[in-house]
Parts: structure tokens; sequence; C-alpha cells
């Protein structure tokens, strides 16, 4: 095929300008946050673990974000960072401004279709999380559950307190329940994990579950394991935490117990929360050129050794996983098989 003169001019006019905006994309991304603030809407309470690391990590953000914006954190607490989720995904400006950090376990809500659910966890934008979130559960010293084999073998089962079915103060003991046999009397309505804490000390509840970051991050945990007031009595990861070297892993509990096959491929569902860790978000609308921007940002960000000497000062783990593979991670789980998606709703106790 022969091309006239004048076709093959504009033939190469296109081609340039569209060589010109993709060079210029990341230049009008760099130049549109100069002067601008970036809001962290963190779905728990000021001082949670979840609060910790988006605090510590817009300290350095202005360093790794051209054009030095400000950032702010709003906590906005609720029903375990649903709240905060669905603001993010429908209310807040797709402009790259507003970024969440939720819990990572909220994908649960979402295949076990609750109707507060106003997101699509895979069309979520993952900039990454700082950490690998692994989870224990704590239990009062002078309850008289002991290890997990008493709870199995127990008359009243212990009272857990949880803010919401995506917290892992909820889901972690039910899925001990499902695939092990114990039995938990989860108390679920408290505003954030310290709320929890505060009804473990005046005796409303015996236990919670939570992540093994916070156990060893902040107060009351620091003085309870000085004194003595809870033991932990299992924890989430494949290998035992070299500092809880006493609890078993729900893989041993599994072995111990002889969890089925179902059982074990609802637990690889579940646990992908632990993957996700404490997620930093965009909605699904944001350009693509920004989500890239701060996808960079972060990945330099977790890499600086201020920002990984800091962390270790305020006794924040640092194992962070980067937004492509979150993204590629929260495909997978919201195509989870039938049938574990209807243990699921079983196990949060939306399915029949």
């Amino acid at each position: 095929m022969r091309f006239s003169a004048r076709a093959r001019a504009v033939t190469t006019y296109l081609v340039l300008q569209m060589a010109v905006l993709g060079a210029a994309a990341p230049l009008f991304a760099q130049d549109f946050y100069k002067g601008k603030t970036i809001t962290i809407i963190v779905g728990t309470k000021a001082g949670d673990a979840y609060d910790l690391y988006p605090r510590l990590m817009a300290e350095y953000m202005p360093k790794y974000i051209p054009g030095s914006p400000n950032v702010i954190i709003q906590n906005m607490p609720g029903a375990a960072s649903m709240i905060a989720a669905n603001n993010v995904y429908n209310v807040a400006k797709p402009d790259g401004l507003t970024i969440g950090a939720i819990y990572p376990a909220l994908y649960f809500d979402q295949l076990s279709k609750k109707p507060e659910v106003r997101f699509d966890w895979s069309k979520f934008q993952f900039l990454g999380s700082p950490v690998v979130s692994y989870h224990l559960l704590y239990m009062r010293s002078d309850a008289p559950y002991k290890s997990i084999e008493d709870i199995k073998k127990a008359s009243t089962p212990p009272k857990c307190g949880s803010n919401g079915t995506s917290s892992t103060g909820y889901w972690l003991p039910k899925l001990l329940d499902e695939v092990i046999g114990t039995k938990f009397d989860i108390v679920v309505g408290y505003q954030s994990g310290g709320d929890v804490d505060l009804a473990v000390e005046r005796g409303e509840v015996q236990c919670r579950a939570f992540t093994i970051t916070a156990w060893f991050a902040r107060e009351p945990f620091i003085t309870w394991r000085k004194t003595g007031f809870a033991n932990v009595l299992f924890q989430s990861g494949e290998k035992r935490d070299p500092r809880l070297k006493d609890a078993p892993t729900i893989y041993e509990l599994m072995d111990k117990y002889k969890t089925n096959a179902t059982g074990r491929r609802l637990t690889t569902v579940v646990l992908a929360a632990s993957d996700f860790g404490r997620p930093l978000v965009f909605g699904p609308k944001v350009p693509a050129d920004r989500v890239k921007l701060l996808r960079n940002a972060f990945d330099k960000i977790v890499k600086d050794p201020a920002y990984i000497a800091d962390a270790e000062k305020r006794k924040l783990d640092v194992e962070p996983i980067d937004g492509m593979k979150l993204q590629k991670l929260s495909k997978e789980v919201i195509a989870a098989s039938p049938d574990v998606v209807q243990k699921m709703q079983k196990l949060l106790g939306t399915g029949e």
C-alpha cells in the first residue's frame, strides 16, 4: 500500500504528538503535587498500629513526591475501617490527593456480600503496604483458658472483642472455630482496637486477636508483657515468630486436629489478609500517572535508611510489599472458588 506525501506527514505528526504527550505525562503528575496537600484517611483511631504506619510514612512523603506536597492524617474510625474505605472509593475526589489506610481484610465483607460494602476490592489502586501483618490471639492470664486445647474443651466459650467482621479480632477466632473446632464468643461493636483492649482490662471480654506488630510496638502491651497480664495462645504465620516461641501457628494446629482440604483452602484465602498488611490505596479513578508516581515514592521511602531507623525506634516492623503485587493479589482473592466463598460467608455469619 502506498501513501501520499500528505498522509505520511500527518502520520508522522501524530506519532510525534503521542510521543511528546507520553513523555510529558509523568511531568504533569509531578507538577500537579506542587503546593498541594495530600490527605491520608486512616480507618481507625489515632494511636492504633494502623495509624502509626501512615503517620510515619507521611513524614517521608514530601521528600520523595515531586513537588514536595504537604501530607496530613485524617482519622475516620468505624466498622473496621469500612467507613474510610467507602469514603476513599466513592466520596473523595479521584485526583490523587486522598489516600486510604484501611484494614487488609475488607475483601471478606465483599465476598460475603455485606450490604454496607460500596467498593470493589479488586479495583482499589494499591500503593503498597509498609509491612506484612501476621496475627496472634492474646488471652487474659487470669482466664481459665491457658491453651487452644482448653478452649476446645470448655463448656463456656471465651469472649473476644472486635470492632467489625473484617477486623482480625473477629475473623481469626472464627477461622479457628471453622478449621479446628474451637468455640469463641465474639463481641462486636467496639469503635477501635484500643477500645477492645480497654474492655479486656475492665473484664468485659477476655481476649482479642490482632497483629503481632502491635503487640510488640505499643502500650498497653509493653506493660502487659512485663506484668504477665495476658498470654499469647496462637499465631497466624507459617513459622513461629522468634519472639513468640511458645505460641503454636494455625498451621500446626490444623495438622494436630487434621483439618480437611476445604478448611485449608479457606485458610489460604483468609490469611491472604496478612500479605495485604496495612495497605495504602487510591480509589479506582485516580489517573494512572499519579498512581505510578506515588508507588515510586512508596518504594523509595521503604528503602530509606532513615525511615527504617525511625521505624525501629518506634518498634514498628518493616517488611514492605509493593503496590503491583497487592494489585495482583486483590484480583486473586476476589476470584475465590464458590465453595471457599460459601465457607467464608458461614464464617462471617452472612451465609446459610
